[in-house]
């Protein structure tokens, strides 16, 4: 019985750590919500054993590092998208507002043909 129990322990403490390293490999955020969630296992369990509860510190330790730096550079990014996205609006205003231009001119000399052609008849 007693055997049986360890076993079972052991199996619910792989399950958590390999679950931990998915978490970190996947690079989702480390939560004990989301490790109940996604493992069936206990809040308890997660603050209650030793050896999860190590892991799962030093995971989120570990996150906490990566997180700033990439978001700062994920920020940087996005600004230069949006800079180049209000370039490329800007061009294509530009760009509409002559061809709207062209379009009048060349309705007016169609409407002028159109004149002319009733007036021959």
């Amino acid at each position: 019985m007693i055997e049986e129990n360890q076993k079972k322990s052991k199996e619910k403490i792989e399950l958590a750590q390999r679950t931990i390293q998915d978490m970190i490999s996947n690079k989702e955020r480390i939560s004990v919500p989301k490790l109940m969630k996604k493992t069936g296992l206990s809040r308890g369990f997660f603050y209650k054993n030793p050896i999860v509860r190590d892991t799962m510190n030093e995971a989120i330790e570990q996150q906490a590092g990566m997180i700033d730096p990439r978001r700062e550079n994920l920020n940087m990014a996005m600004e230069k998208q949006i800079e180049l996205l209000n370039q490329k609006v800007t061009a294509l205003t530009r760009e509409n507002r002559e061809l709207k231009k062209a379009n009048e001119k060349l309705q007016k000399a169609l409407r002028k043909q159109d004149l002319n052609f009733i007036k021959n008849l």
